[in-house]
């Protein structure tokens, strides 16, 4: 059986246990991030029939997957890194899912593409849940705004909240706030959870997760 593979398993496993134990309804899928590794690195998961793969960068996931998304037709691709409004109708086109929908320009860009291309994509909103100057997502006093623009005005279709916790410190503070913001606009995903922290995500209610290293390991930067 392959590394990778092996991996999984274990992650599922315990995640299953996380669930049993705390007796939880949801049952989270994980996202395999694929961000610089290449094919080799990828197949060994496709040929398991694992579907759901993340990438952060629109050219990268291009060259990587055109042609894979073709062989394993039921294979879900997520856009879940900062995604330019200029490459928006590249994102459109490959992506099934795109978790970083941060500005009213993206959103606008998004919603004139699909009617162009006749393509709805599920779409989260990634919320800036620290306030932090040097990230990107909605702020938490614009989010209603925000939302209710992309839902009623464009017609999105916005299926849950993203976020990225500040680093090095409590992610399940910010886990909880991000699985309340969700519930007031009753919306069923949250994309929430990475290597490090998937198991406080998973006890607070993320239906997406996040997870590259513990999968394929360290990457080569």
């Amino acid at each position: 059986m392959h590394e990778s593979i092996e991996k999984i398993k274990i992650i599922k496993d315990k995640i299953k246990e996380i669930i049993i134990k705390k007796q939880l309804k949801t049952n989270p899928k994980i996202i395999a991030v694929t961000k610089k590794f290449p094919e080799k690195s990828i197949i060994p998961l496709l040929d398991a029939g694992h579907e759901d793969f993340g990438e952060n960068k629109v050219q990268e996931a291009e060259e990587k997957w055109s042609l894979l998304k073709k062989k394993y037709k039921n294979v879900h691709l997520h856009m879940i890194g900062k995604l330019q409004s200029n490459k928006a109708k590249k994102a459109v086109q490959l992506f099934d899912y795109i978790h970083s929908l941060d500005s009213v320009k993206l959103a606008n860009k998004l919603s004139f593409y699909e009617k162009e291309l006749n393509k709805k994509n599920k779409i989260f909103i990634q919320v800036n849940i620290g306030e932090e100057n040097q990230k990107s997502g909605v702020l938490l006093n614009n989010l209603s705004n925000f939302y209710n623009h992309c839902k009623n005005e464009l017609s999105l279709n916005i299926v849950g909240l993203m976020c990225l916790p500040p680093e090095n410190l409590n992610s399940e503070k910010y886990f909880k706030i991000l699985k309340e913001l969700s519930d007031g606009f009753v919306l069923n995903d949250l994309s929430m959870g990475m290597s490090s922290d998937y198991d406080l995500a998973v006890i607070n209610g993320s239906t997406y997760l996040r997870i590259g290293t513990a999968i394929f390991g360290p990457r080569n930067t």
